[in-house]
């Protein structure tokens, strides 16, 4: 299976964007893939952080699992790193177990937040068909939107929650500026038939309506998958710490 990799240049403070991405409280507010995070208590600060995690699919069903951790926050070229597994038992978690990590480079123009991970699915045949057609397009696209909402809320100060209603309110004048353009379509011909001037009118206002439904870009306060790289740069390498990991 292809590496899933997501990287967005943000503009803004190390140490905020660590915090943003390192703190479970304020983690949980801008990533998509998950409902809840946790750190578990550990016996002291030089071991891994173990933490929990989980997803509600519907209300009342969470699927969760665990993972450990490792970052090294204070490296000799300036850039920071966190390594990570974690493992689902849960029956209707396609993911079975994985690993990945996150890296914050910074620029002059900004810090560069990337990650790269891959999971082995469950379900035999089935989960592996399920993962390469539903499954892993999907979930890259859920890293990647996750990544711009967290970019416009350490840019522009708009909070995950504003975000999401922005996104869900573009959606839906999206979808009823596409029905108009079907209604129109069909009935344009009919309306128009008693002033045969207007009758090529309505097609074509449909198609125009039609194409900015589809077509237009994302309003700048919307988050948007497609304004993040998903193809790994040839020199990017998985981080040293994550071998010293052991199994979630």
């Amino acid at each position: 299976m292809t590496q899933l990799y997501v990287e967005a240049l943000i503009r803004a403070d190390l140490e905020t964007l660590w915090e943003r991405t390192q703190e479970p409280s304020q983690h949980r507010r801008w990533d998509l893939r998950f409902t809840d995070i946790d750190h578990l208590p550990r016996l002291s600060e030089a071991e891994p952080q173990r933490f929990r995690y989980a997803t509600r699919l519907a209300p009342f069903l969470n699927v969760a699992g665990t993972g450990v951790f490792a970052g090294e926050r204070h490296r000799p070229d300036g850039t920071r790193t966190c390594a990570l597994r974690f493992a689902s038992p849960h029956p209707l978690s396609l993911l079975a177990e994985g690993s990945g990590y996150w890296r914050y480079v910074p620029t002059p123009d900004g810090i560069r937040f990337l990650t790269g991970y891959d999971y082995r699915p469950r379900w035999g045949r089935f989960g592996k068909m399920a993962d390469r057609l539903v499954f892993r397009p999907l979930m890259g696209w859920a890293t990647a939107w996750s990544f711009d909402r967290l970019r416009l809320w350490l840019e522009h100060g708009r909070s995950p929650a504003r975000s999401l209603a922005a996104a869900l309110a573009e959606l839906a004048l999206r979808v009823a500026v596409a029905v108009l353009s079907v209604v129109l379509a069909a009935a344009g011909p009919a309306a128009t038939g008693r002033v045969p001037e207007l009758a090529g009118a309505a097609p074509v206002l449909a198609a125009v309506l039609l194409a900015a439904a589809v077509l237009l870009p994302p309003l700048p306060g919307t988050p948007a998958a497609r304004r993040t790289l998903r193809t790994p740069p040839a020199s990017v390498r998985t981080p040293a710490v994550l071998a010293t990991l052991e199994q979630a």
